[in-house]
């Protein structure tokens, strides 16, 4: 069997690692994002590795025959910034949301307070349709 992937869910409580996140804004702001995504994708909050806060899984085989698990939606506080981790998204998308700026299936917001909400959960809901359209449970 191929390597699969590098960040798995791990058995830490969600709860230890956000009481750790500093300043007390940004942890306000992964609170905020833990409750949206859960309610969301109807979930409950998973570690995977030590810093990203999943939100249901789904399996991957490439052709190369990798394969492994990972979170469907997620998020991570940094140093700097919260990375979403949504799939799907495209440019047109983002025109809402406020100030962000875009990776390669990340999403990088300094505050929620910099950001329309609303735009921010229409984004996750199109996420969520994506991977469940990609990858069916």
């Amino acid at each position: 069997m191929a390597q699969g992937n590098k960040t798995v869910a791990t058995g830490e409580a969600v709860e230890d690692m956000l009481s750790r996140i500093e300043p007390p804004e940004r942890q306000a702001d992964a609170r905020v994002l833990a409750a949206l995504m859960a309610r969301l994708s109807g979930e409950p909050a998973t570690m995977w590795g030590p810093a990203i806060v999943g939100f249901g899984r789904y399996h991957y085989r490439y052709d190369s025959g990798r394969e492994g698990d990972s979170l469907r939606i997620g998020f991570a506080s940094r140093k700097a910034e919260l990375v979403l981790y949504l799939a799907g998204l495209d440019d047109a998308d983002m025109t809402a949301l406020g100030k962000h700026r875009r990776g390669k299936g990340c999403l990088y917001v300094k505050r929620l307070r910099d950001i329309d909400m609303a735009a921010l959960e229409r984004l996750i809901i199109k996420s969520l349709a994506h991977m469940d359209e990609a990858y069916p449970r």
